[in-house]
C-alpha cells in the first residue's frame, strides 16, 4: 500500500519537477508554494517513503522470529532481500532531488561511503591501479562530486529504474508466498480437530486424510502445498484476509495523509557546496552506518553491510533445525535467547560508545599508526567479531543452528536501533558527542 501511495503522489510530482541544478529547488519552492495541494502531496510523499523503510524492516523481523525462511521459502527470504536493498535505494535517490542543503550534504556522505574501498586500496598502496572506490563514485554521480551529473542520474534511478526493478520483485515475492503455500503457520494448523474427524466407516477412527481437497487462487504448476489439507483450523484468503488487507489498507492511508496534513516535510536553503552543513547527516535509515564510517569508511560504509546482508541471504541455508515455522522465536528457548542476545548486544553496544567518546580509539592514543590497521581494528569491526562469537557460543550451547541465527539477527538489529538513536540524537558539530542540541556551540 505504500507503495502504491508513493507512485500515486510520486507522478503528480514528476510533472511540475524539473531535474536540474539551476531549477530544481525553484521547483520545489514552487510545488510547496503554489502548485495546489503540492505541499500536502509532497508530505505525503515522504512519510510514505519513512513508512516504508519501517515497515519492511519490521517485515523482515517477524519473517526472521517466526522462521519464515525455511524449507521451501528460502528463496522467497533472499527476494525479500532484495527488496530490501530497493526500498533503501528508493529513499536515498530520492533524498537528493530537492537540491537543497539537507538532500546535497547528506548525498554527498553516501558518495563518500561509496568511495571508502579507497582507503583500503590506499593502505596497501593499489589505488593507481584498482581504484574501485574511485569508479563507485563517478559511477553513482557521473562525475568526481555532486552536480548535475549526479542529480540526473539520482532522477532516473528515482522515478524509473528502482520502481521497475521494485515491481518486478514484489510480484515475484507475492507470487512465491502464494506459492510456498500462503502465509507462515505452525504444522499444527493444518490438523483436523477431534470435533470436526469424521469416522472412515470402519468404526470410530477418524480419516486420516480430510475428505475436500483445497488449491490456490492463483496460476501455478503441478499439485499446490495447498492440496490434502483441511481448512478446520485456517481462514480462507478471500474473502476474509482481503477484507482485513482492505482494512489495513485504509488505515495506512488515513495515517499518511494525517502526517501529510500536520506535518511537513523539509525544505532548506539551496545546495551551496561552499558552505557545508555541520553536522552534515545522512538520511536517519543510513545514520548507523555513518556513526560506523566515523570510525572507518571501509569497513563502516561497505565491509559491515556486506557482512550482515551476505550474511541474513545465507541464514536459511545454514539453519537446518527441523524447527517449527510460523511460531514466535521458535517457542519459550527462543524468546529466552533473543532477550537475553538483545541484552548482550544493548550492553556491547553503549559501552563501545561510551568508551569511544571517552577514551576515543587508536588513532588517538597512536598518531602514527599504518591505516590498515584502523580499517580492520576499529570500534564497528570489534562489536562484529563480538556479535558472531556470541552467536557460536549460543549455537553450541543450545546445539541449535536456529537459535544462533536468532541471537546473531537480534544483535544486529539492536545494534542498528542503538546507533541510529545516537547518531541522531547525541552528535553534533564535527561529529562531536552532546546531550542534546542545546548543548551544540553557537556563533
Amino acid at each position: 500500500m505504500l507503495f502504491l501511495l508513493l507512485v500515486a503522489t510520486g507522478i503528480p510530482l514528476m510533472v511540475y519537477y524539473k531535474p536540474s541544478v539551476d531549477q530544481a529547488y525553484d521547483s520545489m519552492k514552487e510545488i510547496q508554494f503554489i502548485v495546489p495541494t503540492g505541499r500536502f502531496v509532497r508530505n505525503v510523499h515522504r512519510w510514505a517513503a519513512h513508512g516504508m523503510v519501517v515497515c519492511v524492516i519490521l517485515h523482515m523481523a517477524r519473517a526472521f522470529y517466526t522462521a519464515a525462511y525455511k524449507g521451501e521459502r528460502k528463496f522467497n527470504w533472499v527476494v525479500g532481500m532484495i527488496l530490501f536493498v530497493l526500498t533503501l535505494g528508493l529513499s536515498f535517490t530520492g533524498y537528493l532531488l530537492p537540491w537543497d542543503q539537507l538532500a546535497f550534504w547528506a548525498v554527498t556522505i553516501g558518495s563518500e561511503i561509496a568511495q571508502s574501498p579507497r582507503e583500503l586500496t590506499d593502505a596497501l598502496g593499489i589505488t593507481a591501479w584498482f581504484d574501485i572506490g574511485g569508479f563507485q563514485k563517478r559511477l553513482l554521480l557521473g562525475a568526481n562530486q555532486v552536480g548535475q551529473e549526479g542529480l540526473i542520474r539520482f532522477y532516473v534511478l528515482h522515478v524509473m529504474v528502482l520502481p521497475l526493478l521494485m515491481g518486478i520483485f514484489l510480484a515475484v515475492h507475492f507470487w512465491r508466498i502464494r506459492k510456498d503455500g500462503g502465509l507462515t503457520r505452525p504444522a499444527d494448523a493444518d490438523a483436523i480437530p477431534d470435533e470436526c474427524a469424521q469416522s472412515n466407516g470402519k468404526g470410530d477412527a477418524p480419516e486420516s486424510r480430510p475428505s475436500r481437497t483445497y488449491g490456490l487462487m492463483a496460476i501455478v504448476p503441478g499439485r499446490t502445498p495447498a492440496v490434502d489439507r483441511s481448512m478446520a483450523n485456517t481462514i480462507p484468503t478471500f474473502p476474509n484476509v482481503l477484507y482485513s488487507i482492505a482494512a489495513l489498507s485504509m488505515l495506512t492511508l488515513a495515517v499518511m495523509l494525517a502526517l501529510g496534513y500536520f506535518f511537513d516535510a523539509p525544505l532548506k536553503e539551496e545546495a551551496n557546496p561552499a558552505v557545508p552543513e555541520n553536522p552534515a547527516k545522512a538520511p536517519w535509515y543510513f545514520l548507523g552506518l555513518q556513526e560506523l564510517v566515523s570510525y572507518s569508511a571501509f569497513m563502516g560504509g561497505v565491509g559491515i553491510p556486506f557482512i550482515v546482508v551476505l550474511g541474513l541471504m545465507l541464514v536459511p541455508y545454514l539453519d537446518r533445525d527441523p524447527e517449527d515455522v510460523g511460531v514466535w522465536f521458535g517457542g519459550r528457548r527462543g524468546k529466552r535467547v533473543t532477550l537475553l542476545t538483545a541484552f548482550f548486544a544493548a550492553v556491547v553496544v553503549i559501552s563501545m560508545l561510551i568508551f569511544t567518546v571517552q577514551y576515543g580509539w587508536l588513532r588517538n592514543w597512536y598518531p602514527r599508526i599504518p591505516q590498515i590497521i584502523i580499517t580492520f581494528v576499529n570500534p564497528g569491526t570489534v562489536m562484529v567479531v563480538a556479535f558472531a562469537a556470541w552467536s557460536l557460543f549460543i549455537t553450541k550451547y543450545t546445539n541449535s543452528t536456529r537459535m544462533g541465527a536468532l541471537a546473531v539477527f537480534t544483535c544486529f538489529l539492536v545494534a542498528f536501533v542503538i546507533l541510529t538513536y545516537f547518531a541522531s540524537v547525541h552528535r553534533g558539530p564535527n561529529w562531536n558527542f552532546y546531550w542534546s542540541q542545546s548543548d551544540w556551540p553557537v556563533h
